[in-house]
């Protein structure tokens, strides 16, 4: 099946979750789709846990980067 059938059975099913059940219907076919997809991309291996999560080393890291290519670096 290819993406652009899956986009319009995704909002085939919105469409219909927002005509008959209204907003909060609507939002939360929504969130679940997107739990759906994350659970899907998982299985699959396109993603990992790790993803979603940035260690704090990291962030020193990439502001330690930004410094040294302004030429602000001291040590």
């Amino acid at each position: 099946m290819s993406k652009a059938v899956i986009g319009l059975i995704a909002g085939m099913a919105l469409g219909f979750a927002g005509y008959f059940g209204g907003f909060w219907a609507f939002l939360l076919v929504l969130a679940l789709g997107a739990v759906g997809l994350v659970a899907g991309r998982l299985m699959e291996g396109d993603l990992e846990p790790g993803d979603f999560i940035r260690r704090r080393d990291d962030h020193q890291r990439m502001r330690d980067d930004r410094r040294q290519a302004q030429g602000d670096w001291r040590q």
